[in-house]
């Protein structure tokens, strides 16, 4: 079969007469009420997904902030306390040469999540305007929300193993801070944030630009 290099017009499952179930992935004729297999509602697309979005970005927003004003561990010793801030930990390691370290606590404390919450809000409001970048893009950039996700934990896990090995009493330990309490909390929301998201808001935005692909 000769290929002409027109781009075909990808169809969409509305267009199909189809509806997927978003939990168990099994299509059903559009209209259908529940999934068969699951028993999960069916919906074409989600009307409140993006006020959830929205809604879980700002809860998120507002933990980050005290998250990094508050200390994220306290350690005691015999003879004084340390307060130590996600930000303040990072340089207090670099002054002591354990520059890889804290590389990967600024990166995966205050890179990962600022570039989430600018994710999750860049695609909450791409998909109410017109063409300015492509589907792929966007699918791509929601791919990637998805995947670090699971990585978002990686300082409050290290806070519970500190607590857990340097326990020697009157002599030394380490304790979590607030900071881990509302850190915890906007992982979660911004997870819930991501979740909440429709993807297939993303094609609806090249069904009104023509349905043209937007990959070029």
């Amino acid at each position: 079969m000769a290929f002409s290099g027109t781009p075909e017009k990808i169809i969409s499952a509305r267009e199909l007469g189809i509806v997927a179930c978003t939990r168990c992935t099994k299509a059903w004729p559009l209209g259908t009420q529940t999934c068969g297999r699951c028993g999960h509602t069916l919906v074409s697309r989600d009307r409140l997904s993006l006020q959830r979005v929205w809604a879980f970005w700002l809860m998120g927003l507002i933990c980050y902030v005290p998250a990094n004003i508050y200390p994220m561990l306290i350690t005691k010793t015999l003879f004084q306390e340390d307060k130590s801030t996600i930000i303040g930990g990072a340089i207090e390691l670099a002054k002591y040469g354990n520059l890889g370290i804290a590389a990967i606590i600024l990166f995966a404390s205050v890179v990962i999540p600022l570039g989430k919450f600018w994710a999750i809000a860049f695609l909450a409001i791409s998909v109410k305007q017109q063409r300015v970048i492509s589907t792929r893009f966007r699918r791509v950039l929601y791919e990637v929300v998805e995947y670090i996700g699971r990585w978002s934990m990686i300082d409050i896990f290290v806070v519970a193993i500190l607590s857990a090995l340097v326990q020697l009493k009157a002599l030394a330990s380490i304790n979590p801070g607030l900071a881990s309490i509302f850190f915890a909390l906007s992982v979660i929301f911004t997870m819930l944030s991501a979740q909440a998201f429709d993807s297939r808001m993303i094609w609806d935005v090249q069904a009104r630009d023509g349905g043209k692909p937007q990959d070029e």
